[in-house]
């Protein structure tokens, strides 16, 4: 069938299908995705950088495509996939089939998000070695995006020991190949509250650990619908405004025991130019004054917060230089935001501008039969055909 396939190369469909096959949900390893991205670039001569997570079971990749060259851009993708329990597929989660209705797709896990960009990217590793551009090319993988980006952080930790300064990054996640210069943030917490447990009957000799993390969850959905009402609108989000939110919940052993303990799960997503930070502390304070009242009862009795994750927002600018070189690259005048979260905001902390532009659409991510369409994937195919042949990072004048 890849003969078939209009416009699209058989290296990168092959790449794209190769990486799709790969089980890399979170929960698992990604060392055999990593390997096999070094070793395709062992093959041309590129050495890649390995940076690992503490029981080295999971890796980043970085490699530099033009050694002798200046820094340059960063093509950064993940290579950790949400995993498929319980949902109803037609296809095999990992068979990376083609099918043509009703028009000509790829279907798998990770397809959209975001293995697809990382194959076409890696099926130009060749164009952008022979690429007339003083600049290099680098390829970044992470490990554990989906479930806090975590790895990223090792990954950019890891190059400013190296000294190594790129001067752009363009992450693939699906935005239909429209250049996405604005996310909310991705903030995540787990409260757990320690009470008093007593026979039912013996209620005011006890703290109900539920009843004080309802407490505390009424603060959290207070705050929701403040957002809701005051906080100023950032129109081009589905939801402009800041929102929180219950995700999890459990605590209790019988009705006729005053539980001891329960916990909860929540988080922010916030505006870019919201304080998820202050957010949190609003919680915190609130629990804070409610534990005296606990204490008197029982000393031990009181709230504690675990940070799950914390990804930042992301703000860049229609008007930064990388955002105009996705576009050219792209063939798109405009700009889009989107309202998932990505490494976007902990590239920009790091002092290297960033975009957000790759093949596919969110819509289909995280779905049962996941999709990129194979013309998307030729969209991505031209643009970096058209890096590989980019002398200058400056917009033409």
């Amino acid at each position: 069938m890849a003969d078939n396939l209009p416009m699209l190369s058989n290296t990168a469909l092959e790449l794209v299908q190769s990486l799709v096959r790969i089980n890399t949900v979170s929960q698992n390893s990604n060392l055999e995705l990593i390997h096999f991205v070094r070793d395709e670039l062992a093959r041309l001569g590129v050495r890649s950088r390995l940076t690992y997570n503490g029981d080295k079971t999971k890796a980043n990749l970085f490699a530099t495509l033009g050694e002798n060259k200046a820094a340059g851009v960063i093509l950064s993708g993940h290579t950790d996939t949400v995993p498929w329990d319980g949902q109803d597929w037609s296809v095999q989660p990992l068979g990376a089939v083609v099918k043509d209705l009703p028009e000509p797709r790829l279907y798998g896990r990770g397809s959209a998000d975001m293995k697809g960009f990382i194959g076409v990217a890696l099926a130009h590793a060749q164009a952008f070695l022979n690429s007339p551009a003083p600049f290099a090319i680098h390829l970044a993988l992470s490990y554990d995006e989906e479930v806090g980006c975590f790895g990223v952080r090792e990954l950019i930790a890891d190059l400013r020991e190296a000294g190594i300064q790129p001067v752009a990054c363009i992450i693939g996640e699906p935005t239909g190949m429209v250049p996405a210069i604005a996310h909310k943030g991705v903030y995540r917490y787990r409260c757990c509250v320690r009470g008093k447990e007593a026979h039912s009957s013996l209620t005011p000799r006890s703290v109900n650990a539920i009843e004080m993390a309802a407490r505390l969850i009424g603060k959290v959905r207070d705050m929701a619908e403040g957002f809701e009402r005051d906080e100023p609108r950032y129109e081009g989000f589905d939801v402009p405004f800041s929102t929180a939110s219950v995700g999890q919940f459990q605590g209790g052993i019988a009705d006729n025991v005053v539980p001891r303990d329960a916990w909860f799960r929540y988080e922010f997503r916030d505006l870019p130019t919201a304080d998820a930070k202050r957010m949190q502390e609003q919680v915190v304070a609130q629990a804070r004054s409610m534990e005296a009242a606990m204490k008197a009862i029982a000393p031990e009795a009181g709230f504690s917060f675990e940070t799950i994750c914390e990804i930042p927002s992301f703000l860049g600018n229609a008007d930064d230089p990388v955002t105009r070189l996705a576009q050219r690259l792209s063939g798109q005048s405009r700009t889009t935001q989107v309202a998932f979260g990505t490494e976007a905001g902990l590239f920009k902390q790091s002092g290297i501008p960033t975009v957000v532009c790759g093949p596919g659409h969110i819509a289909q991510a995280h779905q049962a039969d996941e999709f990129v369409s194979i013309a998307q994937l030729v969209q991505c195919e031209r643009f970096m055909q058209r890096l590989a042949a980019t002398q200058s990072l400056a917009a033409p004048t």
